[in-house]
């Protein structure tokens, strides 16, 4: 058995790395390495995805050029090759990568037009269909391991009925942009276009003198409007690499060793940590003064603090959970920056699926393409507002989850297509579709709008035709298939309890899942929104 030793590594294809390798124990560790040591770029992962979408997706669902754009996410494994020999400790081991889900999308569908039977795709944001995607990809592995396969990223537990993931697999989440809420709320330097009228510049020297203080309200009201953000255009380098600018020019700086200052007007210091006061406080090491922050969509929920909405870097407060906007119908969609900070707590394989496995199934790393980006806005909203749950069932736990950018953009990003179209007539809008695909045999692609398969007329939705493959109930399905294949006695524990007959059985009977999701609303996430019971009864 052999021992990742060394934090360099060679690059043998675009697939293929090659690790070196010391001759004490195989991959023990190799779960817990940390990507910039062992397999992978940022940039190797973002160039796979990238070409994984240009290749393997289809025409249908993606941006009309010049017109529209979209979000991209993906869940990468990496797993070493089989059979390889290790005759010397400088011996090099490759390992593949693979893409097994992508998403697309960038809507969400308002409170009034969910659904009960769960045949609706309540959230079509790219990292949730990403992840609904993986689901639907762990639900075939499960088959095939319950058919008694070779091939599955699964093998046997230590418990009846159960099953774990191969010690030498590990999965990174890629998102083309930096998730919606929490993250996105990012420190702005003065060099860069506002989305909306500075503070004023005096403020650091005087922290009596109001963030608006300079402002009218008419002045205001124009620096607020939709139309103030000004779009620049950017040099597109090649292989895509280039220089971000959304609102303004990009920056992926890390403030966190700056000195402190004064606290500016009506941020909350006890949602920042020093790093980030810094960060909205003070200068950068070039010298450029922060003085306003990147906007988030996201709506706080009810129940939380809301934003001051004053001009400037007051305009948020950071730390606190968010509902994604809608078009005048609200949704009861968590942001992102949410979703991601709960998987990286339950694990992104959800209730149903926690029947079969005896550990959540966590992702190693997550990489964001080139785009707005802060690593101590990335780890404030993903780790740090989580990272004091504790009392958590065994297997659960706040994960040290690898956070990294890439310096390749999107190809379909919003910045990537304004920059192209440079002075075209006409308004640049969000690609109304959104795609799914899954590394699943059968119909692996799911194109879908408005939460339904994309052309579906009004008297098709209610047909079984008109569904995603990766709705409530259609994971359902294939979850109730999966469960119909397995001989009764050999059924988890879990399972064997009482009878259980709808959605919202299955998913409450899952009880180390609900009990390390009870810890986490009631330490962290207490203002959640859940749907009512009565969304979750279907059969």
């Amino acid at each position: 058995m052999l021992h990742l030793r060394e934090s360099t590594f060679l690059l043998a294809s675009n697939v293929f790395l090659a690790l070196t390798v010391c001759d004490t124990c195989l991959w023990c560790n190799f779960r817990a390495s940390t990507p910039a040591q062992t397999m992978w770029t940022a940039d190797e992962i973002a160039r796979l995805c990238y070409e994984h979408y240009r290749i393997s997706l289809p025409k249908q669902g993606k941006p009309e050029p010049n017109r529209e754009w979209t979000l991209l996410a993906a869940v990468v494994k990496i797993q070493p090759i089989a059979n390889q020999t290790w005759d010397s400790p400088d011996k090099l081991v490759q390992v593949t990568k693979e893409v097994v889900s992508m998403g697309t999308g960038t809507k969400c569908i308002g409170r009034s037009k969910m659904r009960k039977n769960g045949d609706i795709l309540n959230d079509s944001h790219a990292e949730v269909i990403a992840k609904r995607s993986f689901q639907r990809y762990l639900l075939h592995q499960l088959h095939l391991v319950a058919a008694l396969k070779q091939d599955s990223i699964f093998v046997p537990g230590t418990q009846r009925g159960l099953w774990k993931l191969r010690p030498d697999l590990l999965f990174v989440f890629f998102s083309s942009h930096t998730p919606c809420g929490d993250a996105s709320i990012i420190p702005m330097l003065e060099c860069e276009d506002q989305p909306c009228c500075p503070v004023r510049t005096d403020w650091a020297n005087n922290p009596s003198v109001e963030a608006s203080g300079n402002l009218k309200p008419e002045n205001k009201r124009k620096c607020e409007g939709p139309d103030s953000p000004v779009i620049k255009k950017m040099r597109l380098e090649p292989g895509i690499s280039a220089t971000e600018v959304t609102n303004g020019v990009a920056h992926h700086q890390s403030f966190g060793n700056q000195e402190s200052g004064p606290i500016p007007p009506n941020v909350s210091s006890s949602n920042l940590t020093s790093g980030e006061l810094a960060a909205v406080t003070g200068m950068t090491p070039g010298g450029a003064r922060v003085v306003d922050v990147h906007r988030t969509g996201a709506k706080c929920v009810p129940g939380e603090a809301g934003d001051s909405r004053m001009p400037g870097v007051a305009y948020h407060l950071v730390g606190l959970l968010r509902v994604k906007p809608g078009r005048g119908d609200r949704t009861c969609s968590m942001s992102c920056s949410d979703k991601l900070a709960r998987w990286n707590i339950l694990g992104c394989q959800g209730a149903l699926l926690m029947h079969f496995i005896e550990e959540p199934i966590y992702l190693s790393a997550i990489v964001i393409g080139k785009c707005p980006y802060s690593q101590e806005a990335m780890q404030r909203a993903l780790i740090r507002r989580c990272q004091n749950v504790s009392a958590l069932p065994k297997g659960f736990g706040v994960q040290e989850v690898k956070i990294q950018q890439s310096d390749l953009l999107f190809e379909q990003s919003r910045c990537a297509v304004q920059a192209k179209r440079a002075d075209s007539a006409g308004r640049l809008v969000p690609c109304g579709a959104a795609i799914s695909w899954s590394a699943v045999p059968e119909q692996p692609l799911d194109v879908t709008a408005n939460g339904f398969p994309q052309g579906a007329t009004k008297k098709e939705i209610r047909s079984l035709q008109a569904r995603s493959r990766i709705s409530k109930v259609e994971l359902f399905r294939s979850f109730q298939k999966l469960l119909s294949s397995i001989s009764e006695d050999k059924w988890p524990d879990s399972l064997r309890v009482r009878k259980l007959e709808t959605y919202q059985d299955y998913k409450e009977a899952a009880s180390t899942y609900q009990e390390a999701w009870s810890a986490l609303r009631k330490q962290a996430f207490g203002s959640w929104i859940r749907n009512p019971p009565d969304y979750h009864q279907f059969k």
